[in-house]
């Protein structure tokens, strides 16, 4: 009962914490920037800064599908972090940023979950199968359900991989945006408050991946029941 539990709860956390995260991108969007940069330029000067130059900045279709691409080392920005002049625009810019230079300076984390990626895409297409058919044929064939954890045990430590790349990429901007003077007190108050949300989108996603693994685990340990 306690794994159905916590499962229930994490479900309840993580649309909470979405529906914050976006009412504070919401607001902060709303929220312009005293100098009046956009998220591009605040990225260009970013990068400029930390001397990398063979890093493009992209406006990307869609909200909230800001993301930095270490393969062809690529800043991708939404158009209204691309266009925007908004606090939110500012740390999200500078955000993804913050990854252009953990990879340019080989940050560990980053490169560690870099190494991982081929294989989770080259599994994760089976995952879901291989889950549901192991619980179908849990007791004549374990093996298959044995095999479902396992490759689902990578993604989940592939999310927790993600945290100290995520929260090291928040702190980079952070300190580069009061550094600069781009955000006021008040508005890097903001900024740090919008970050820190969507750093915990992360740790939910984290928290409830694992807590899927155990209620899999747990099916495998009581299958002779």
């Amino acid at each position: 009962m306690f794994i159905y539990a916590l499962m229930i709860f994490m479900m309840i956390a993580s649309w909470i914490v979405s529906a914050i995260f976006k009412n504070r991108f919401n607001r902060y969007t709303a929220t312009p920037l005293d100098g009046g940069m956009s998220g591009r330029e605040i990225a260009e000067r970013m990068l400029h800064d930390h001397q990398i130059r063979d890093v493009r900045i992209i406006s990307a279709e869609g909200q909230l599908t800001d993301h930095y691409n270490p393969i062809d080392r690529t800043v991708n920005l939404s158009r209204e972090v691309y266009y925007g002049n908004s606090v939110a625009a500012a740390a999200v810019a500078a955000h993804e940023v913050g990854h252009a230079v953990q990879h340019a300076q080989a940050y560990s984390w980053l490169q560690f979950r870099s190494k991982m990626v081929p294989a989770l895409s080259a599994t994760s297409k089976y995952i879901p199968w291989l889950l549901m058919g192991g619980v179908f044929t849990l007791h004549i064939f374990p093996q298959l359900l044995m095999l479902g954890v396992a490759l689902f045990a990578l993604t989940t430590v592939f999310t927790f991989v993600t945290l100290p790349v995520e929260f090291d990429a928040s702190r980079r901007a952070l300190v580069w945006l009061d550094r600069n003077n781009i955000t006021t007190s008040r508005q890097h108050s903001m900024a740090k408050d919008a970050l820190h949300w969507a750093a915990m989108t992360y740790v939910i996603a984290a928290l409830s991946s694992l807590a899927t693994l155990m209620y899999y685990v747990v099916l495998l340990l009581t299958r002779r029941d």
